[in-house]
């Protein structure tokens, strides 16, 4: 008999009761990828990958444990479940775990509104091939251009299903498909590389991959002869290709987990600016065609569109069940999980309020500072925002960029870093998360 991701959940659920679970939820996914890569003009790697992994999660009284196995057979799901039922009754008792209750869960949701997978046909593994030698042609074709270090593309196509014993049974299917390319400019101790990539769930949506690779090779040869420079306080422009890390580490410290431990830099800002008045913060797990689109969440509550700062103010926490109870709030919906994990709170969709000016006009007002595009390594202070990241990028004299830098570190505080924000008008809409280029005042820079 053949299963499918639903009908695999719910035998799960049936061996959870018959195991003397009180409550449990259970998650099935079964997919395929393929991915290929060359070098120097012919294939180097293939792989196709197929399976299914299923998870169940079991409840005896406040106690909850967790299995997963890519091993379906029934035999399998029986002492799976029974194994998870004798980790429970030996875990500590969470009072804050539980199934949400039945009128919390969605009842009715239109997939097809959010476009989250290609209708046609998987690309052939020959299709894969020729748009990575492209993209390593249009690479290698710059001048400048000494090795392209990898050229890939690849495909994937997944079927997910979740179900739980509080009558929530819901699943889709998501489809990806890449391209990316990494150029090197120079050799040796001054050898420099750079990269770009795209990736969609419509194969029709995806950029060219000649204008991947011509954009890796560029990249790569303008990073050449990159430099240290002085050491000192600047302004510093966010290139839009990193500019989401830094909303990144704002939606972090909202997370209700983070909250809930205490641990957040943003604990006490509830209802205070956090950003520039004229900026929000949205999120939409509405948007056609966007990886962070989903109907419901891992809880099976229906997802939300909800401003997270709103005209510079921050109006509430990312929260799961289990963060939710922990705060005595509600749940909005935020809840993700894989296959061998307990939900968490995690953000979908996420778009800032764009600027007026272009990144041009940012570097030309900043007059000299510097334009970060790459970001290595983090240091957050968790309690204090305190923030120091390794970058590179380009240094600007007179809103001109001078030439390239790189092995410098940028620090400040998350909080007086975000005030000052001014954004451009540079993101990529296509994106999961809209973010311009970002202009931030008075960072301390140390380099030479």
């Amino acid at each position: 008999m053949t299963h499918t991701p639903e009908t695999l959940c719910h035998a799960l659920l049936d061996a959870a009761r018959k195991a003397g679970a009180d409550a449990a939820d259970a998650m099935a996914a079964e997919g395929s990828s393929l991915s290929i890569e060359v070098r120097d003009g012919a294939l180097e790697h293939a792989e196709r990958s197929e399976g299914v992994d299923i998870g169940v999660r079991v409840f005896v009284g406040k106690r909850q444990a967790q299995v997963s196995s890519s091993d379906t057979r029934p035999e399998t799901l029986t002492a799976m479940v029974e194994r998870a039922v004798e980790m429970a009754r030996e875990a500590p008792e969470d009072p804050f775990a539980g199934l949400a209750d039945p009128d919390q869960l969605i009842r009715d949701w239109d997939l097809a509104a959010l476009e989250m997978a290609d209708p046609g046909p998987e690309p052939a593994p020959d299709a894969l091939q020729k748009d990575a030698l492209t993209a390593e042609a249009a690479c290698a074709a710059i001048d400048g251009i000494t090795q392209v270090q990898s050229a890939a593309a690849g495909y994937g196509r997944h079927q997910i299903h979740l179900a739980a014993s509080n009558g929530f049974s819901g699943g889709y299917t998501r489809t990806s498909r890449s391209v990316s390319c990494v150029g090197i400019a120079g050799t040796g101790t001054g050898m420099e590389r750079d990269y770009d990539g795209d990736s969609r769930i419509f194969q029709t949506d995806l950029r060219p991959a000649e204008d991947i690779g011509r954009t890796a090779g560029l990249r790569a040869v303008e990073r050449h002869g990159a430099r240290r420079p002085k050491t000192g306080a600047y302004p510093v422009v966010f290139d839009e290709r990193i500019s989401s890390s830094l909303i990144g580490h704002l939606l972090s410290a909202s997370n209700g987990s983070a909250v809930a431990r205490g641990s957040s830099w943003l604990k006490d800002r509830l209802g205070t600016a956090v950003l520039p008045a004229a900026l929000s913060l949205i999120e939409d797990p509405f948007r056609p065609r966007q990886t962070g689109s989903r109907p419901f969440d891992g809880e099976g509550l229906a997802t939300q569109r909800r401003a997270i700062v709103d005209n510079g103010v921050l109006t509430g926490w990312t929260l799961d069940l289990a963060s939710a109870r922990k705060l005595g709030l509600t749940s909005t919906g935020n809840a993700t999980r894989g296959i061998g994990s307990v939900p968490s709170p995690s953000n979908w969709n996420i778009s800032m309020t764009q600027g007026s000016q272009s990144k041009s006009d940012l570097l030309r007002d900043m007059g000299t500072g510097l334009l970060v595009t790459s970001m290595i390594g983090s240091t957050i202070n968790p309690n204090t925002g305190d923030y120091s990241r390794g970058a590179s990028g380009f240094w600007v004299e007179n809103g001109e960029i001078a030439y390239p830098v790189n092995e410098v570190t940028i620090a400040g505080n998350l909080l007086d870093m975000l005030k000052t924000l001014v954004p451009a008008n540079d993101a990529r809409t296509y994106l999961s998360r809209i973010v311009p280029s970002l202009l931030v005042e008075g960072m301390t820079l140390a380099g030479e």
